[in-house]
Formats: structure tokens, C-alpha cells, sequence
């Protein structure tokens, strides 16, 4: 049986809200943020339910023992932001795994030619076999980028049924290169959107996620 690509757009207020927050070309950089921020909070959020591995014990109430459920410290987390627009939904993914390890890959496009090059890779040689990977990459339009990374990650041990993706503005084209490479991969998104342009943007989009992230627009 084939695998196929999971896309999941929770319908969830807060993650509608901040999304609009994020698209809306009046919002300042600094608001911007913010709504990142939240945005990978709440897309980290559904990411992570049914899939960190737990382990089941007891523990001793002041009243009596009672069971209980911890998440297992044994299997390795990791986050991975994507330069450097990845960061923007960092701070928000950390908030819910604060003990997760964080690994920068950075991705520049070449603006003609829509073609990813790797310039920073703070990959180990050899990843544990049982990591879980959150990537955070907020826009992912021809899936150029994204793929080069998950490639990166699997040459290094990884599993593609344990990597994650939190985006916040996704495109057919992209989901589309995804299912052809890496059917296993699971992507929580705030919305899907049904154009990219002959520059490789979203329409409608948001912008670009990393100048408005950081005030360089």
C-alpha cells in the first residue's frame, strides 16, 4: 500500500486569528512577531498530540497512588528552524519543548533559477534512529527548500515517519514535491493557499516571512 502525504489545518480560532494578524500588510514587524510566535506555539501544539513518545508508571498522590503518563525522556527531541525566516516560529515550538535540542540548517534560493543551496549546516553526522523531528519552515511554496533539509536529515539516520512540519502558509506545489519524496512526513499548517507566482511567492501569502520577521523589509 502507498503512502500519502497528511496535511492537517486545525480549525482552531487562535491559529485563524493569528494568521490573519500575519497576512495583513499593516501589521508592524514587531506584531509580526508576535503572531509567529503564536502561531508556532499553536501549530506545535497540534503537532505533537499522539506523536511524542510516552511512557506509563505511577506515582503517589498525597491521597493514595494513581497512574500516570510522562513523556519519555529516553527518545531524543529535536527542533530545526530553517534560516532564517524558521526562526520566527521557534521561540513558539520551544515553549511547548523547551528540552528539545535545536539544529540550524540555512536554505538561500537562487531568485531565477527557484533552486535551494545549503550555506549553514549544524546537522550532527549521525542522528539517534528514534529522534523526533519538528521542522518549523513558514512558508513552503515549491518545496525546494524543504526537501533539501528532509534529505539532509534522512542521510543522517533519520526516519521520515518521525519528522514534523509546522508551516504556516503552504502551497500545492510544494505538498505535491513532498508526497513524491517523502509520502511518511505529517505537516500542520495554518492554511493552504492555491498559487504560486513565476517568482516562486504564495498568493496571496504573507509576504516575506523572514523580512517582516525581522524589520528588514
Amino acid at each position: 500500500m502507498t503512502s500519502k502525504l497528511r496535511i492537517y489545518v486545525p480549525p482552531h480560532p487562535l491559529i485563524k486569528h493569528w494568521l490573519a494578524v500575519a497576512r495583513d500588510e499593516a501589521t508592524p514587524s514587531v506584531l509580526f512577531r508576535s503572531a509567529m510566535t503564536e502561531l508556532g506555539r499553536w501549530l506545535t501544539y497540534e503537532a505533537i498530540r499522539e506523536w511524542l513518545p510516552t511512557v506509563e508508571t505511577q506515582v503517589n498522590t498525597p491521597l493514595a497512588p494513581a497512574a500516570a503518563t510522562f513523556v519519555n525522556p529516553e527518545v531524543p527531541i529535536a527542533v530545526v528552524p530553517i534560516l532564517r525566516a524558521g526562526l520566527s516560529l521557534l521561540e513558539g515550538a520551544q515553549a511547548l519543548l523547551p528540552l528539545a535540542s535545536v539544529y540550524h540548517m540555512g536554505v538561500v534560493r537562487n531568485e531565477e533559477t527557484l533552486q535551494p543551496s545549503v550555506y549553514l549546516n549544524k546537522f550532527p553526522d549521525r542522528f539517534h534512529p528514534q529522534t523526533r523531528i519538528l521542522i518549523t519552515e513558514p512558508m513552503m511554496a515549491t518545496g525546494g527548500t524543504i526537501t533539501t533539509v528532509i534529505g539532509e536529515l534522512t542521510q543522517r539516520g533519520i526516519d521520515p515517519a518521525f519528522i514534523r512540519i509546522i508551516s504556516v502558509v503552504t502551497a500545492p506545489p510544494a505538498l505535491q514535491k513532498l508526497n513524491q519524496s517523502f509520502p511518511e512526513i505529517v505537516i500542520f499548517a495554518a492554511t493552504i493557499d492555491e498559487e504560486v507566482n513565476e517568482k516562486g511567492y504564495i498568493v496571496p501569502g504573507l509576504g516575506d516571512a523572514g523580512d517582516r520577521t525581522f524589520g528588514t523589509t
